[in-house]
């Protein structure tokens, strides 16, 4: 990111980005506390092969990552010149600067909450590996190659976006494997009506 900013932008760029970096953290923390906090109730119930409480908590996880991501996104827009002010304010034409980047980076707050999660979820259901796979992509792969790609074609833009598009492209993935795995760990309805005609979990 560095690079790229200082190719495209200079220094104000690395400030810049800097600034958004410190503030993001507050916004992705909230998703990240949560995907922790719940990891060890679905885990619980995994190992209690109680499918009914499995399927409630991806659902109300999902809920909640829903309605989260709007807020936190709407909240950033709002909030993008303020917080910019804190560390940039001294300079009005960076603060500008900044608080237009921040605008274009929040979209990335509507998505990293699905990708965090569901990292979090396969880690909860000992599969570290699809945990790990989640993970090292949105990172390593996703958001850097588009940090590296979309300059090319949105000139600075492009670096704001990059973040937003690699947690999208982290949130597919995520959802790919969600389903493909559901049968496996059983938080689907058609588990849980098999457990009630079972005699199971209740």
């Amino acid at each position: 990111y560095n690079f790229q900013l200082m190719r495209y932008i200079g220094e104000d760029g690395v400030a810049a980005f800097s600034v958004i970096g410190y503030t993001a953290m507050i916004f992705a923390a909230i998703f990240m506390g949560y995907a922790l906090g719940s990891s060890p109730l679905m885990s619980y119930q995994y190992g209690a092969q109680n499918h009914r409480e499995m399927r409630s908590i991806l659902l109300k996880s999902l809920g909640f990552i829903a309605i989260g991501s709007v807020f936190m996104f709407l909240a950033a827009e709002w909030l993008a010149e303020p917080l910019s002010a804190i560390f940039v304010g001294y300079d009005p034409a960076l603060l500008e600067f900044t608080a237009g980047a921040y605008r274009i980076y929040a979209v990335a707050f509507l998505i990293m909450g699905v990708p965090i999660y569901a990292s979090a979820l396969f880690t909860s259901l000992n599969n570290g590996v699809v945990s790990a796979i989640i993970a090292f992509l949105r990172t390593i792969v996703f958001e850097c190659g588009a940090v590296i790609i979309l300059p090319l074609i949105w000139g600075i833009d492009g670096i704001w976006v990059s973040v937003s598009v690699g947690e999208f492209a982290a949130a597919v993935l995520s959802i790919v494997f969600l389903v493909a795995l559901r049968n496996k760990y059983g938080y689907t309805k058609k588990a849980v009506i098999a457990d009630a005609l079972n005699g199971g979990n209740d």
